[in-house]
């Protein structure tokens, strides 16, 4: 039992640093801001340099059904190097924990 714990990640924290950056998006014509998780060591892949990193998600929020697509490039370190964005935009952590906090009153 312990090794399905471990294998799915139950049973509490491992104590291991989370290697996640945090992104967060607003879809066109929408008020919702969407938070996304990219994590560096699982969710980027070697761009065709074989240098660099990239990364492709569509996201989509769970009021607003407009999806955005989110390309993003990475340094050799990955690091943040570059974005494009189609279909929304992104906007600050601010902007989402605004959206969260109006969303309290619902």
């Amino acid at each position: 039992m312990d090794f399905l714990k471990r294998l799915f990640g139950g049973g509490g924290g491992s104590g291991e640093r989370d290697n996640a950056m945090y992104f967060y998006v607003r879809p066109r014509g929408c008020d919702e801001v969407v938070r996304m998780r990219v994590d560096r060591h699982n969710d980027i892949s070697l761009a065709d340099d074989m240098k660099t990193y990239y990364l492709r998600k569509l996201v989509r929020g769970q009021k607003c059904f407009n999806t955005v697509e989110v390309e993003l490039f990475f340094d050799s370190n990955r690091n943040l190097a570059d974005n494009k964005i189609q279909g929304g935009e992104l906007v600050k952590r601010e902007d989402y924990e605004a959206w969260v906090a109006s969303q309290s009153g619902e």
